[in-house]
């Protein structure tokens, strides 16, 4: 399966593909509203900024299993993300990234390794992973690799389609 084959819902509740984003470079964050790393929300802003106009997109897909840090309805979670940190990049339904419901998406990311080596369950809120623009899991970057780090920027900007 590839990343574009999983289901997904908006944050709306409305079916989406992933398919749509196609031809760009991706990073996909599992996010939470109540976390000490939530802050990261503006950095991922500023690098679907950046980076949107050469093929590149942030997809925030919120999850309540870390802590509980999420438990907000759809409603709550938009209305967080855009009057907090003016969140514009997609935001998805809140789904489980770990254990046995986890998202079919997320099987397929977790197969990736980190820049240890470790692949596997995701750690915490805010893990990053950077998929090629032909929608290949180019990178790992564990949820205390802010979204300013150079080893994150030069991944991306290695990502982004020529």
């Amino acid at each position: 399966m590839s990343i574009y084959d999983a289901p997904v819902e908006s944050l709306a509740g409305e079916p989406a593909n992933l398919a749509d984003y196609k031809g760009k470079a991706l990073l996909i964050v599992n996010v939470a509203s109540q976390c000490g790393l939530t802050p990261q929300y503006s950095g991922l802003q500023q690098l679907h900024d950046t980076y949107g106009e050469r093929g590149f997109a942030v997809l925030g897909f919120p999850c309540n299993q870390f802590g509980a840090q999420e438990p907000g309805t759809a409603d709550e979670i938009k209305t967080f993300c855009e009057t907090s940190y003016g969140v514009s990049f997609p935001m998805f339904a809140k789904i489980e990234v770990n254990g046995d419901a986890r998202h079919p998406l997320y099987d397929e990311l977790t197969a990736k390794e980190d820049a240890d080596g470790k692949a596997g369950d995701i750690q915490w809120n805010f893990e990053k992973f950077l998929v090629s623009a032909d929608g290949e899991v180019v990178g790992r970057f564990r949820p205390l690799v802010t979204p300013e780090d150079p080893a994150l920027t030069e991944a991306i900007e290695g990502a982004l389609p020529t």
